[in-house]
């Protein structure tokens, strides 16, 4: 079993925080058109980016952050550093991913500043959408109660996500939880593709180290 796989059986459906579209943009033309009226003076083009990123954003900060308030903050933070950053935007990139560049970026330097090493957390994930194959087949195996089990899960999960650097969670939060590719990932976090999997790599062996007794 993968690492992937575990946090799906707790994550099946979309939990607090974490994005139902895996933070993708699916009309990048109309974000080109609407960064355009932006920077032309039009609050309500700058409203409607607002409207469509600011869920997406939020799980991104969240999952980073775990805490609702501090994520808010950061999200709003990140939405007035794009306004004022709007002219900066040259194409060269999906807007999305300059967007989530920025969010990450201060979430980054939030979690430095307070000393923050917490992790994203899945208090609040509906356990009813778990993935049932992975959960009954662990409740089989113990004799646990399937609550039980996953509650465990999300402990287990959180306590390895907590071992994981800011740079390495970073990617696993892009990677696992908004399914972004490398190469997105590479220009949100500005470092090269290599870096980014061989980071990916790497947290993922500590993951499965950490998890080893629920991944066999």
């Amino acid at each position: 079993m993968k690492v992937s796989d575990l946090v799906a059986a707790i994550n099946t459906g979309v939990g607090v925080g974490f994005s139902a579209s895996a933070g993708k943009a699916d009309s990048p033309d109309v974000d080109i058109a609407l960064v355009e009226r932006v920077k032309a003076g039009d609050m309500a083009a700058f409203d409607a980016l607002t409207k469509k990123y600011r869920e997406r954003l939020y799980g991104v900060v969240y999952n980073m952050l775990s805490n609702r308030e501090d994520a808010m903050d950061v999200v709003q933070d990140s939405f007035i550093k794009a306004f004022s950053a709007i002219g900066s935007f040259k194409g060269k990139s999906a807007f999305y991913t300059w967007l989530y560049r920025i969010a990450v970026n201060k979430s980054i330097t939030f979690l430095k500043r307070a000393r923050f090493r917490r992790f994203f957390s899945l208090d609040n994930s509906d356990e009813e959408l778990a993935a049932p194959d992975i959960v009954e087949k662990l409740s089989e195996n113990c004799g646990a109660p399937r609550k039980l089990i996953l509650n465990e899960l999300k402990e287990k999960l959180n306590e390895a996500l907590q071992t994981l650097s800011i740079k390495h969670r970073t990617v696993v939060v892009l990677f696992e939880i908004e399914g972004l590719s490398h190469q997105e990932i590479a220009e949100i976090t500005n470092a090269s593709e290599a870096t980014v999997r061989t980071r990916l790599h790497y947290a993922k062996q500590q993951l499965r180290a950490y998890l080893k007794d629920y991944l066999k």
